[in-house]
């Protein structure tokens, strides 16, 4: 309840991942910078070599009546002999519309790289370069650094996974402690919180309504609102809350009834805008913790002899629950929903009532919006389908 130690151990093995990943990333891009041109330099060199090879063949070749010479052919490299105009005497290379520039050198188009020698003019068949080109493209280098990078990555997220893993359980351990401790607590509570409250029934009908009763009343529906919260996030974690089909309106007009003697403590007026027989498709516990946590917070943080507005309508065929106070107002709506978090100290509770409806409304896509004013109030809007 306390540590999801599956969530906590990938979430830092993600970022820990990451982490490295990015320390990784400066060495690994230098690495492959410098294989690219080595490689780069091997095939100028290569290209060289070709251009070599073939004027070694050229001089070998007599050119006696009746000898042919058999221009090389080479697999991975293309080759020809171009005139002084740049128009070919004899050409393999496939891409020659790309050899905008014959300087001689080497010379690079998009992948397309060549190699231009210049010849003695008149001497090889008439013509004036010679191009050795090849189509270039580092794959193989860009695939061994995507192996490298992503078996590092790999490596150290299964190897900071199970640092981690074996470092948050201890703390598991004593979640499951706490979460057994927990539960037998709220187990204990629960019979005497019962008979507290069965006992004030009674004598309220017995000797009737009086000052104390009221305030051991008030003190006993907190303190249930609170042990609601608790077993409610110990329920949802092993049971499914199953929804059906109730009357929204007399179930929130219940709810309002049923925290009318905490509010009249502090002098608070609750006014309803409730309209009648809207049914909701719903569980109806996790109605009751976003209904209770709602309205008890606003009375929580309600001041004195003020009013609480709490309105339920139909409007484009959603239903709308609004909770509207006149209180302090709520400096950061988004803290607010953080587990433990409380606004103000003095006010009591665990600060995990708002932390149950966020996640409630997020799991049932229910639109909800705050709009709130320090020292002017609050107003929580929930919108259902």
């Amino acid at each position: 309840m306390i540590l999801e130690s599956e969530k906590f151990v990938k979430k830092y093995a993600i970022l820990y991942t990451l982490a490295i990943a990015i320390v990784l990333i400066a060495p690994l891009i230098l690495y492959i910078s410098l294989l690219l041109k080595i490689d780069y330099a091997k095939l100028n060199l290569d290209l060289q070599q070709k251009a070599n090879e073939i004027i070694i063949l050229m001089d070998d070749y007599s050119n006696e009546e009746g000898e042919v010479f058999h221009f090389p052919v080479y697999q991975e490299y293309q080759a020809g002999l171009y005139k002084d105009d740049f128009t070919p005497v004899f050409t393999r290379v496939v891409n020659d519309k790309k050899i905008k520039n014959f300087t001689v050198g080497f010379h690079s188009d998009k992948g397309f790289e060549y190699y231009i020698y210049l010849l003695p003019k008149g001497y090889y068949f008439g013509s004036s370069y010679l191009v050795v080109a090849k189509d270039y493209i580092p794959a193989k280098i860009y695939l061994f650094a995507a192996i490298i990078f992503t078996s590092i990555m790999a490596i150290l997220f299964f190897f900071s996974r199970s640092v981690l893993k074996n470092f948050s359980r201890p703390f598991e351990k004593l979640n499951r402690h706490l979460d057994n401790f927990i539960k037998d607590a709220m187990h204990e509570i629960n019979t005497p919180l019962s008979i507290i409250n069965l006992n004030i029934d009674l004598f309220s009908r017995k000797h009737g309504e009086n000052k104390n009763l009221k305030r051991i009343k008030v003190a006993s529906k907190t303190l249930s609102t609170i042990y609601d919260d608790m077993d409610y996030l110990i329920k949802e974690e092993n049971s499914k809350l199953e929804k059906e089909v109730f009357d929204f309106s007399l179930f929130l007009q219940n709810r309002v009834d049923y925290f009318n003697e905490i509010a009249t403590q502090k002098n608070i007026n609750f006014i309803t805008n409730i309209e009648e027989d809207i049914d909701i498709y719903f569980s109806k516990t996790k109605m009751q913790r976003i209904v209770d946590n709602t309205i008890s917070n606003s009375i929580k943080y309600s001041y004195d002899e003020k009013e609480i507005i709490v309105s339920l309508f139909l409007k484009d065929g959603k239903k709308h629950f609004i909770v509207q106070d006149f209180g302090v107002g709520i400096e950061d709506t988004d803290k607010i929903f953080q587990r433990y978090h409380r606004e103000n100290l003095s006010k009591g509770g665990f600060g995990i009532g708002l932390d149950i409806v966020k996640k409630i409304v997020d799991n049932e896509n229910i639109y909800m919006k705050i709009k709130s004013e320090v020292k002017k109030g609050t107003t929580f809007i929930y919108v259902f389908t």
